[in-house]
């Protein structure tokens, strides 16, 4: 992950998408991937702490990884 050298205690969207060096859309393909996936909405704004930013980093890295096992979608 890119050292985040913030005190921030939260993060905007686009804040959290600077932060990771993503676009938005990136950003939401990853959440829509990975926590909005059970049908339900997402919410119109979210905020993220800099641990959500570590799960995300990680989401985009073994997004096309075959190594990594990922869990399947929730119906």
């Amino acid at each position: 992950m890119r050292l985040l050298k913030s005190d921030k205690e939260s993060y905007s969207e686009m804040e959290a998408a600077e932060a990771l060096g993503m676009s938005m859309e990136r950003l939401h393909l990853l959440l829509n991937e990975n926590v909005f996936n059970d049908g339900s909405p997402k919410p119109q704004q979210l905020n993220f702490q800099a641990t959500d930013l570590i799960l995300i980093e990680f989401w985009d890295r073994t997004l096309a990884d075959n190594k990594v096992v990922r869990m399947p979608k929730r119906w």
